[in-house]
């Protein structure tokens, strides 16, 4: 049997409904939402056990909204043994100004409708979809950052091409924290707005670790260096051997080596090793996990010729005992590893998503494979 209605319950319908698509609403300007809940009125066998609950449940539609609100229909129920009765069998709420204020929200609707008719008219005719996925986002901030919001993204379009320093924006309360937590966000405006493909920012070179494993390479005395990526790709060492290291420890850990340096480029800080023009031919060496697979596959995407090393199968069969298990492996298809690679991939897949962290490898078992005599 299922319980009939209440106003309270078509409260919590009109909440979750809106929870779930005011958003999208307001970013699409919809106005023909339509919110129709069947009231499971009661027959005339339950009205006959409890009439006066009944008759409650019928007083309390009859008060609980007004006609402005919610569209009740009523009908009339001619039972044999309680006479004609009429009641609500279905309350129809349109549009979502409707719906929000019976979840209680419209004072937020009100909030997140002005937002977003404010960046439509900075983002333009292509903001439609840059609203619909960051409505979230925009609906979240507080009004401070809000309108710091739109500082920012007035100013940009009337400087697409500044070239500052995030640190060097005229605009009150902005810093380089607030930018970058809401890159995303900034960006797609911006796009929307006037087609750039950056904020026209000047940015920051990336940092990258290297330690130059020959003494010759030194730089003025220094072998283990971090430094802005354009910097490193200035110098003029030309080595024989690069080894990019997915962890920071195995980079740390290589001893001197005749003609070679060695980068930490694990994560996204392996897309940086192809700027620089001394490093297109590397030798690879990552945990053996499908996320080590993956940078090897990243890395030689950004055009690096990488050979991978300790990658293999017969690494992983040698030390079964040192397996761990990766809890979220990727899946993604990696078209650019080899045969043996991807033979080895799909064995920690059957072996139930395995993975041999390169910390785990015996050092005395890596450094031969390495080269290192």
């Amino acid at each position: 049997m299922t319980s009939p209605v209440t106003p309270d319950d078509l409260r919590v319908r009109a909440k979750k409904i809106f929870d779930r698509d005011a958003r999208a609403w307001a970013a699409e300007r919809r106005r023909d939402v339509v919110l129709v809940v069947p009231l499971n009125p009661p027959t005339e066998r339950e009205a006959l056990s409890d009439l006066d609950q009944v008759r409650r449940w019928v007083g309390s539609w009859r008060e609980a909204y007004d006609a402005t609100e919610v569209e009740l229909v009523w009908a009339v129920r001619n039972w044999s043994r309680i006479g004609s009765q009429e009641i609500p069998v279905r309350a129809t709420l349109r549009g979502p100004e409707a719906i929000a204020r019976v979840a209680g929200e419209a004072a937020a609707w009100g909030v997140l409708v002005k937002r977003l008719d404010v960046l439509r008219a900075l983002a333009g005719a292509e903001g439609d979809g840059v609203l619909r996925s960051h409505a979230r986002a925009i609906a979240d901030l507080d009004d401070a950052d809000f309108d710091r919001l739109v500082d920012v993204t007035f100013w940009l379009r009337e400087n697409p091409t500044s070239g500052r320093l995030i640190r060097e924006l005229p605009i009150r309360g902005i810093h380089t924290k607030w930018i970058e937590s809401r890159r995303g966000l900034v960006e797609s405006l911006h796009r929307a707005g006037t087609g750039a493909s950056g904020l026209g920012l000047h940015e920051p070179s990336p940092l990258v670790r290297m330690r130059v494993l020959d003494p010759s390479f030194a730089l003025h005395g220094l072998v283990d260096v971090s430094a802005p990526v354009d910097d490193l790709a200035a110098i003029s060492i030309r080595p024989d051997r690069v080894f990019v290291f997915e962890n920071l420890a195995t980079v740390l850990a290589m001893p001197q080596m005749a003609g070679a340096v060695a980068i930490h480029g694990g994560g996204h800080r392996v897309d940086l090793i192809a700027r620089l023009p001394w490093a297109h031919q590397v030798t690879y060496w990552g945990d053996l996990d499908s996320h080590g697979f993956a940078i090897l596959h990243r890395l030689r995407a950004s055009g690096v010729v990488a050979t991978s090393v300790l990658m293999d199968t017969q690494t992983v069969l040698d030390h079964r005992d040192l397996w761990g298990h990766d809890p979220n492996p990727n899946t993604s298809v990696l078209p650019l590893l080899t045969i043996h690679e991807s033979t080895t991939l799909r064995l920690l897949s059957a072996q139930g998503n395995v993975r041999l962290e390169q910390e785990r490898v015996p050092w005395d078992y890596a450094l031969p494979q390495l080269g290192v005599e």
